[in-house]
């Protein structure tokens, strides 16, 4: 496998689709009677939940004087604005207006689709007509009942691509997180990778290693006193246009993990799903899953503290590369081997991303 391309300085911070479905919040981050205020690709939102729990999603800014509705009141199923009273329903109709009884019919604001789904609120920034919920990307482990683990929020000072490149090469854990997940292993493991127009696969396993701290503890945790080598992998699935899930873990070596018997290992997997904010920045929400000892909130709370940790380093590290992006615009990126699953998610989003374009130059 050889790679010989390198992406120029415009390549780097890549737009990002709006035709797609986010993340917008953790579904417990918007509660009855509060009002939740983020921003999904630059679009400042309101989000709120009705008086039967259905999620909306609201520009924030009032039609009047653009007055955030997130700092106003929900009354009834409605928003009312902070500054003057005006109220908007959950399809962002003004339906009153301070003192007069005819309303403007241009007294509207945009109301953004919604869907309830994996623990998740997703919204759709785009075109309201093309947002089918069968596009939301594949986070089944978030509520299958087989799977049990918890997650969070970073708001990462970064371009989201960044964020996708870190989690399509996991080689950087090897320097990155020496002490928790890292091991020489994973640069000298050979990698496969497979693509559609949607998906992205890269595929890699270490076999008979020293499992790292991080898995040492949690193979002991499912078999107490565990010695010796394992069998390790780390197969990444994308799904376009930001989400990524990781089926990790380790089994004692020889004992047919490769070949598909995990019985005699531990299995997790890293859900992670970004959504831009801005140019520079992105909500990163991730969890960690595991289908063994599914009861044991011990066992929750540990791995969630413990990956935040390690996620708190790659964070660190995105912060200071996007400040080095932004102090050298002229500099190119180059591709490496290990960069080939990014740069086919790249792809991928740079179709999507100029496929919008073309509809709006058609338009």
């Amino acid at each position: 496998m050889s790679v010989d391309r390198r992406l120029t300085a415009t390549a780097k911070i890549l737009g990002h689709p709006r035709n797609a479905w986010y993340v917008a919040a953790w579904d417990h981050e918007v509660t009855a009677g509060g009002i939740l205020a983020r921003t999904i690709c630059n679009t400042p939102m309101a989000l709120y939940r009705t008086r039967e729990g259905r999620p909306v999603a609201l520009a924030d800014a009032c039609w009047h004087r653009l007055a955030p509705l997130s700092m106003g009141r929900i009354v009834g199923d409605e928003l009312q604005c902070p500054y003057h009273g005006l109220r908007f329903n959950p399809a962002g109709r003004c339906t009153h207006m301070p003192a007069q009884e005819t309303i403007n019919p241009s007294a509207a604001v945009p109301s953004y689709p919604v869907v309830a789904r994996y623990r998740f609120l997703w919204v759709w920034p785009g075109d309201p007509d093309l947002a089918d919920p069968e596009l939301i990307p594949d986070m089944h482990q978030m509520d299958d009942p087989a799977w049990a683990g918890d997650g969070k929020l970073i708001d990462a000072a970064c371009n989201y691509q960044l964020v996708i490149d870190n989690l399509m090469d996991l080689t950087h854990e090897e320097f990155v997180h020496s002490s928790s997940i890292g091991q020489e292993e994973l640069s000298d493991a050979d990698f496969s990778v497979t693509h559609d127009d949607r998906h992205v696969t890269v595929t890699r396993w270490m076999r008979g290693i020293d499992p790292p701290p991080f898995w040492r503890k949690n193979i002991r945790d499912k078999f107490p006193g565990f010695e010796g080598k394992v069998d390790r992998w780390q197969i990444i699935h994308f799904e376009a246009p930001s989400t990524i899930c990781i089926d990790v873990g380790v089994a004692k070596a020889g004992t047919g993990a490769p070949e598909g018997d995990r019985s005699q290992g531990v299995n997790g997997f890293v859900m992670n799903t970004m959504t831009p904010q801005t140019d520079r920045s992105c909500h990163y929400f991730w969890a960690f899953m595991r289908n063994y000892r599914l009861d044991s909130q011990l066992i929750t709370t540990q791995l969630r503290e413990g990956v935040h940790g390690v996620f708190g380093e790659d964070e660190r590290m995105l912060k200071a590369q996007q400040e080095a992006i932004d102090a050298n615009p002229d500099h190119e990126f180059y591709s490496l081997n290990i960069d080939m699953g990014g740069m086919w998610a790249r792809r991928i989003l740079e179709r999507m991303i100029a496929a919008e374009a073309t509809d709006v130059a058609a338009g």
